[in-house]
């Protein structure tokens, strides 16, 4: 039988490039992103009897459980603007940031039994997580807003900066981009090195008080300011504050080393997931 003239519907081939990203494997693909990020965001709510609220509830008691301790009684300052918007300005931003490595982290080891057994592009369970969440922002997103509005009509201590608000997606992006990094590389570590499991929980927690979430590194001595301000997130979130309040620090080239940072570790990190993807079910 002459098998030459056959013509084959789809054709697998090994990816011998470490460093490659199949952005045309991925986008046919869509439709599994789709259904994965409707499952992460239904799913999880499914069975709780508030449902989405959570949503609400979340960020909202949390920057009042923040005002109440480090506002009432620990004094810390918040640059002289509203203590629920200045708290809830960076839990905003950095619930998402943790949400996404937090979930990414463990994408090799919860999802072994899945990629062992059918083929996709890895990189959609990652990515779907990074989508999913991202319906959660918009969320916590409005309700920032509604409370922003509602202090910025009610008092004269809130300075929105009209003219930087388009740089509010791209902080957001930056954000993505470090947690969906930080998260696929510590996956993929995590194949071998299971203990790195055990310090991502209280390691995100350390990290929050490391990113001004709730410190505002203007009231810091300028040496632990510039060390804050190594760590990428401070950046990103101290520009969040001032592009809403007006106080904060902003300073572009500080927002410049971030987006640096980020393009680096999300290279390191797909490219060391690359790698691992290969040959992790015989670690897993």
């Amino acid at each position: 039988m002459n098998n030459r003239n056959e013509q084959w519907d789809l054709i697998i081939k090994s990816k011998n490039n470490w460093y490659q990203i199949n952005l045309a494997s991925i986008w046919r693909y869509r439709d599994l992103l789709l259904l994965l990020v409707r499952r992460d965001f239904v799913a999880v709510y499914k069975q709780t009897i508030l449902g989405p609220i959570w949503l609400f509830i979340q960020p909202l008691f949390t920057s009042l459980t923040f005002a109440f301790i480090f506002g009432k009684i620990a004094r810390i300052s918040t640059d002289g603007a509203p203590p629920i918007v200045f708290y809830m300005a960076g839990i905003t931003l950095w619930t998402y940031f943790a949400d996404c490595l937090n979930k990414t982290s463990n994408t090799f080891i919860a999802n072994a039994g899945v990629f062992g057994k059918v083929y996709f592009p890895r990189l959609i369970i990652p990515l779907s997580v990074l989508v999913s969440n991202l319906i959660k922002l918009a969320i916590q997103l409005l309700i920032f807003v509604i409370i922003w509005l509602y202090y910025f009509n009610a008092s004269n201590s809130i300075h929105p900066q009209w003219s930087y608000m388009w740089l509010i997606p791209v902080l957001i992006f930056m954000m993505a981009g470090l947690g969906l990094g930080l998260g696929i590389l510590i996956s993929s570590l995590t194949t071998k090195y299971r203990d790195l499991t055990f310090l991502i929980g209280f390691g995100v927690q350390l990290l929050m008080y490391a990113s001004s979430v709730v410190l505002p590194i203007s009231t810091m001595p300028d040496k632990i300011k510039t060390i804050m301000l190594y760590n990428p997130l401070t950046s990103i979130i101290e520009s969040f504050k001032f592009i809403f309040i007006g106080s904060g620090t902003f300073d572009l080239v500080w927002l410049l080393y971030g987006l640096c940072f980020m393009t680096i570790l999300l290279a390191l990190a797909i490219i060391v997931f690359n790698k691992v993807e290969k040959s992790f079910m015989d670690t897993v």
